[in-house]
């Protein structure tokens, strides 16, 4: 079996995704979405930048045709040549190269019987004394995120303990390289341990071929292509993951106690789940249950705020709602619905920044439109739309006399709904609570990270086709927004505070 340095990524994020992709059916897979081919495309061109920087000089190691086998004997004749940078190496162990190599150390780490592989992105000659001569290497891994991830530090330690056994020298010191071009070092001592229990942990999991437990995260999974089959195993379960607020850790306290579906969390006596978890989050993960359970949303009994007031309707209102270039660090899209409750009407202003030098022009065409309804609450969701106002504001030196003004109108629907409302989702995103509230996108599917992609292809492209279909997603937004809106300003008027 062969244990790549991918493999080992995918278990250390999460050991089903390892499993499946090693003895799952690829045709229960989700299609691959455009925004993980969008991620390939800046990490390629972040390699690219990093290259041109740093080691303009590199030697590559291999042409495309060869097997794995055949590409890492030819890493090793560059290796042995004394190239100076090599580009793409291919690090290859198996039993026999172990073997050769008389570390009791080394030979302790990786578990025989398994061959593997890493891929490196550069290999650094340095002073020294390996096989080679009077020089050895050291691995360079270039990635995409800007932290030192505790992931990153991990394939950088099996990179060096690879070329351990393959220059017959103690492991080496890793380099990883993350934006913007920031260097760091990995504690080898620290994380070759570390490196031991995943190897150790993985090759069991897969010989024992044996499927790991479900567990949906809502970060993790997203752009996960086993997705799609395991919420299905997940939905039929009732499991636990799909209850919000259920972490890996509290989980496994309530299976402790014999909780094992959302149902039994809803009925389990509440004494019960107190003593393990604490009274407070006891009873919301409780009511979290309940409402999923009978489908229907429950006043937070906890909430002291009552957000009638910021909810009652007003003659004019604002509903306001963003889409950014996270990697251009832009806003592009500034849309608001203009709702004349005496009039009867809604209006969408979808500002738009057609190229990224634009957005100045956007942020100044935001202020006159919400200056003209100087009196009109500003209705969005979650707290981006207030850090773009601030950001903005200081990037294009707007006066403190128009923003406090204006961040004063503002009103987060995602703060009302959760410290006020439990409804029977599975999370408190806008789309999940606008959907069980009947309100439904004219793009079904579609979600915030196809419009970047949208973006980027019209900026590659010219395709306004693309341009239609963010304004078309933005606008839905917004009249999301204000669909929640409406169905909180009637659930608070029947309550009592």
């Amino acid at each position: 079996m062969l244990i790549t340095d991918s493999l080992l990524l995918d278990y250390k994020r999460c050991s089903r995704r390892a499993f499946l992709n090693m003895y799952g059916d690829p045709t229960q897979q989700d299609p691959e979405r455009d925004f993980l081919q969008k991620l390939r495309q800046e990490n390629k061109r972040h390699t690219a930048l990093v290259l041109n920087t740093f080691y303009p000089h590199y030697q590559q190691s291999h042409v495309s045709g060869l097997s794995w086998r055949e590409k890492a004997e030819a890493t090793e004749k560059l290796m042995q040549q004394g190239v100076d940078c090599i580009y793409k190496g291919i690090l290859m162990v198996d039993d026999t190269s172990q073997s050769n190599y008389c570390s009791e150390e080394s030979l302790s780490i990786f578990p025989l019987g398994y061959e593997y592989l890493g891929k490196p992105h550069l290999l650094i000659k340095q002073p020294g004394e390996s096989k080679f001569g009077n020089w050895s290497y050291y691995p360079v891994s270039i990635h995409l995120g800007r932290k030192a991830k505790p992931e990153y530090k991990l394939l950088g330690t099996f990179y060096a303990q690879l070329l351990a056994i393959i220059q017959q020298t103690t492991p080496p010191t890793p380099e990883l390289i993350v934006r913007p071009l920031k260097h760091s070092s990995v504690d080898i001592i620290q994380w070759l341990p570390k490196l031991q229990l995943v190897l150790d942990e993985c090759v069991t999991m897969l010989g024992a071929v044996q499927e790991p437990e479900v567990f949906i995260s809502r970060q993790r999974c997203n752009l996960c292509r086993w997705h799609g089959y395991c919420y299905k195993i997940a939905q039929s379960q009732q499991h636990l993951s799909l209850v919000p607020g259920v972490t890996p850790s509290r989980y496994q306290s309530l299976q402790e106690i014999g909780v094992h579906t959302t149902e039994s969390l809803a009925k389990t006596n509440l004494n019960t789940i107190e003593e393990q978890i604490g009274k407070n989050l006891a009873e919301k993960l409780q009511q979290q249950a309940r409402s999923l359970v009978h489908n229907r949303p429950i006043h937070h009994p906890q909430s002291q705020y009552n957000p009638s007031d910021a909810l009652s309707n007003q003659t004019v209102e604002l509903y306001f709602d963003i889409e950014a270039e996270p990697e251009r660090n832009l806003d592009y899209l500034l849309g608001v619905v203009v709702v004349n409750r005496l009039n009867q009407t809604q209006t969408f202003y979808p500002l738009l920044a057609e190229t990224p030098q634009e957005e100045g022009i956007i942020w100044q065409q935001f202020l006159e439109l919400v200056n003209r309804y100087d009196q009109a609450p500003i209705f969005h969701f979650s707290d981006y739309e207030k850090d773009t106002i601030q950001r903005l504001g200081n990037l294009y030196q707007t006066p403190d006399s128009q923003i406090k003004p204006l961040l004063s109108r503002l009103v987060d629907l995602h703060h009302c709904v959760t410290t006020s409302v439990i409804f029977p989702v599975e999370n408190y995103s806008l789309k999940s609570l606008a959907n069980w509230l009947g309100f439904h996108w004219r793009d079904a599917g579609i979600s915030g990270d196809q419009c970047v992609c949208w973006y980027d292809q019209w900026l590659t492209t010219g395709d306004r086709n693309c341009l239609a279909s963010i304004l078309r997603y933005n606008e839905d937004d917004c009249l999301a927004t204000l669909h929640l809106k409406n169905w909180l300003a009637e659930f608070f008027s029947k309550i009592e505070f």
